[in-house]
């Protein structure tokens, strides 16, 4: 039985034995990734990562990447396409290992790996470039002159609004400009009434809830209506941001 044993074991370490493994999960490609190498070159350095043995298999395979389907998970570009990479309906451990290698694929460590790839010394296939989704842009529509006007006779008294009242604000207060510099001067400004010190001397017409008349308030109160905010925010588009050049933080 030693004897046995030891010939098993030498077997082993002898050039050309292999060992028959069971794959984890099996793969369909499409034909472009397994005539350029790309397979031969992926999918062992996935192994040698996660110890998940892929193996490719044209037939009711647990995963499929291929190219152009827009079905399944992005997960690379490149030889003009986008490949993706979609699983079988159906839920299994081969499937669940199937998603491990696109969540590689994916990954810093599974991208860069991609980006390794080369013919001829030239890079073949990157991460799927994705367009970043604006938010939609607010037009104002209200009157850029009378929100002017209206800035001056109700911020003014602490907010530098523009030469017509350069340093002439409080000093602690910011001005529109910097305001405006903020990524969310819209929803500040639109809402200026609900920030401190607003609340206690704001009244906008049918949205602010009416001073309590035991508590009025210290000086003489802003009180403006839905269209007047809408004409005070369309001149303040029109402002010119400040640039601090880094970063404007507010400590809360």
């Amino acid at each position: 039985m030693y004897r046995k044993l030891i010939l098993t074991l030498a077997a082993s370490l002898l050039p050309g034995f292999i060992v028959a493994q069971t794959p984890d999960f099996s793969l369909s490609a499409a034909p472009e990734l397994q005539d350029s190498g790309f397979l031969h070159f992926i999918m062992p350095r996935f192994s040698l990562k996660t110890g998940i043995r892929p193996a490719l298999e044209a037939n009711n395979p647990d995963a499929e990447l291929f190219w152009n389907t827009e079905s399944g998970q992005p997960v690379m570009q490149g030889l003009d396409q986008v490949f993706y990479l979609r699983f079988a309906d159906r839920d299994t451990a081969e499937t669940q290992k199937a998603q491990r290698f696109a969540d590689w694929l994916t990954s810093e460590t599974g991208l860069r790996t991609i980006e390794q790839f080369t013919l001829d010394g030239i890079q073949v296939f990157t991460a799927v470039q994705t367009e970043i989704a604006l938010p939609p842009e607010v037009v104002f529509t209200g009157d850029v002159a009378r929100g002017e006007d209206l800035s001056f006779a109700n911020c003014a008294r602490c907010h530098e609004i523009g030469t017509r009242n350069l340093m002439k604000g409080i000093g602690s207060t910011p001005s529109f400009g910097l305001l405006r510099g903020l990524p969310d001067w819209q929803e500040r400004f639109a809402t200026f009434y609900v920030r401190l010190p607003h609340p206690s001397i704001t009244q906008i017409e049918g949205i602010t809830e009416p001073f309590d008349p035991a508590r009025p308030p210290s000086i003489i109160p802003l009180t403006l209506t839905s269209a007047d905010l809408e004409d005070i925010l369309t001149f303040v588009a029109t402002v010119e941001p400040v640039d601090l050049g880094a970063v404007l933080q507010e400590h809360q």
